[in-house]
């Protein structure tokens, strides 16, 4: 097992207002912040509740019709990641701009629309620029825009669908042998590297937290997961780590931050979308509807563990 996690009980520890303050002044004291024992004093209880509207969201999602299953997920991920923010942000909201969504997404689609295609696009101000920044020290270029291919092609669980309907494997496993953790040596050749330009890409954008011997691909964990900026990733449905066969800038994407765009942009569709929505819903006309609904089914289990796995780093 590479985690602990054990669903919504595992942040049983956090509904307690005593254990919250004292989570929250450690933190603050990480932090270097002035009074932690008095912050963590006033945002204990608006911490717990984040966490606990976000998991009635999350309850509310796994019983309700797909047609409402986004909604109810984004909402549920917004009060979670606020919660994230506020272990690393004594002070937040300081203003009402960054309770915005911090993305943009065509309200009326085209004709012979494309959910693959289509596009979110990254704002100055708002809860997605300022999570980036808060809690994963990333600045994200206002204007910016990012296709629902390329955000679904960063969720390990779905790759077996982009084999099945696109013909093309997204992701690598990576192998466990007597606690060592081996890099496939075929990862080469899809990053055209050598050995030691591989372990020096993934041992530097991993931000060291792996080590690896002086023989092979074999390294181990300075740390129990990645959550955060790394292009190791989990696959919760499997329970392994994997490495994506893309080396751009978006393999280091947080994957929190993915399915933040993703589940914005299908709770907008929700919305705003009706007839195309309810089509999709209904008819399962093309590839779109396996993968919104195995990516809905996804984020239901891995939005939380994301978010408890940062708390507890």
């Amino acid at each position: 097992m590479i985690t602990n996690y054990k669903g919504w009980k595992s942040y049983a520890r956090f509904f307690s207002a005593e254990h919250c303050q004292a989570y929250l002044k450690n933190n603050y004291k990480k932090c270097n912040n002035d009074n932690p024992e008095q912050k963590g004093y006033e945002n204990c209880y608006a911490f717990l509740y984040y966490l606990e509207h976000g998991q009635i969201y999350y309850q509310q999602a796994e019983n309700a019709p797909l047609i409402l299953k986004p909604i109810l997920l984004f909402y549920g991920l917004v009060h979670l990641i606020k919660a994230c923010i506020l272990t690393v942000d004594p002070d937040y909201p300081e203003t009402t701009s960054v309770l915005a969504h911090g993305v943009s997404t065509r309200k009326r689609k085209k004709q012979n629309y494309q959910f693959f295609q289509d596009e979110v696009k990254f704002q100055r101000n708002g809860l997605f620029p300022f999570m980036s920044e808060k809690m994963f020290n990333m600045k994200q270029l206002e204007g910016d825009k990012i296709t629902m291919e390329e955000l679904l092609e960063l969720i390990p669980e779905l790759d077996d669908l982009f084999t099945v309907h696109e013909s093309k494997s997204t992701f690598t496993p990576i192998y466990t042998q007597n606690e060592q953790l081996i890099v496939p040596d075929k990862l080469m050749d899809h990053y055209h590297m050598t050995e030691d330009r591989l372990k020096e890409f993934l041992t530097t954008k991993s931000r060291n937290h792996i080590e690896f011997s002086n023989e092979g691909l074999t390294f181990q964990l300075n740390k129990s997961s990645f959550t955060g900026i790394s292009p190791i990733k989990i696959n919760l449905e499997s329970s392994s780590y994997v490495l994506p066969h893309k080396k751009d800038n978006l393999c280091l994407f947080p994957e929190l931050m993915v399915h933040y765009l993703l589940l914005y942009n299908l709770s907008m569709i929700a919305r705003y979308e009706t007839e195309w929505w309810g089509e999709l819903t209904k008819m399962m006309p093309n590839r779109d509807y396996p993968f919104i609904k195995s990516f809905l089914d996804i984020t239901l289990k891995k939005g939380p563990f994301l978010v408890y796995e940062y708390l507890m780093e």
